[in-house]
């Protein structure tokens, strides 16, 4: 039988234990892509959405997110994060925000599920922000783009671990 981090000799979920691992600088960088219809992006842009600044409230969700995401996700460590950064990037040629978040901590455990769940956070208060003028809005593409810190190195989407 294959030895699992979080499942201990009875079968039991279990948290790691990091009691003995040496904090280091751990950042992390994720992303997340919103699409909708034209009117819905103007709105977005021109900030006419009846609820308000659709982006303020989702870079605000966001950040919340990754602060709450051992509360969301069952094993992830509670952690002190020193930085969460959220950051838009509308494009008008396509109707879509492209969502980047960068997390940032010292600490004995990664940080890519905060930066992960800031982008997904933000997206879904896009959603839920404009759900009114547009139910065909789409949340694709969340996925992390790159690691540093800790144990197994660094890793950029699409090159394999680097050692450091």
């Amino acid at each position: 039988m294959p030895e699992f981090t979080h499942i201990d000799q009875e079968g039991r979920i279990r948290m790691v234990d990091i009691s003995d691992k040496k904090p280091t600088l751990r950042i992390a960088h994720a992303q997340a892509v919103v699409s909708m219809n034209k009117e819905t992006f103007e709105r977005i842009q021109y900030k006419t959405v009846q609820k308000g600044n659709v982006l303020e409230a989702a870079r605000i969700a966001g950040i919340m997110g990754a602060k709450k995401t051992a509360e969301l996700i069952p094993m992830c460590h509670p952690l002190n994060l020193t930085h969460v950064q959220v950051d838009f990037f509308p494009d008008p040629e396509t109707n879509s925000i492209l969502i980047k978040a960068a997390a940032k901590i010292i600490d004995q455990t990664g940080i890519e599920m905060e930066a992960i769940t800031a982008v997904s956070i933000a997206a879904l208060t896009i959603y839920d922000m404009c759900k009114s003028y547009d139910r065909e809005i789409t949340i694709s593409d969340i996925y992390l783009i790159e690691k540093s810190g800790g144990k197994s190195g660094t890793f950029i989407r699409g090159r394999s671990f680097v050692s450091e």
